[in-house]
């Protein structure tokens, strides 16, 4: 199991600030997060990072299991 974090945006389109999902790589758990939460949560990822223990990951990286993953929108500031 993976237990991913939702920050800003991506905590408005889960509708929660954590959920889990059992998945292999980045893209299965793109598909996932998309499938659960919808064309929203879609729109969040496009424009997000996604961290592992502070590391930028791509679409082709796995996910070992118990990974905790942070799903960064970017932020607006000044």
């Amino acid at each position: 199991m993976i237990t991913v974090r939702f920050f800003a945006a991506a905590r408005e389109a889960a509708g929660t600030d954590q959920a889990q999902f059992d998945c292999a790589s980045v893209a299965d758990l793109h598909e996932q997060l998309a499938g659960r939460f919808g064309a929203r949560m879609s729109q969040v990822l496009a424009a997000s990072s996604l961290l592992c223990a502070g590391t930028r990951l791509g679409d082709d990286d796995e996910l070992p299991d118990r990974s905790e993953l942070d799903v960064l929108p970017p932020f607006a500031g000044g």
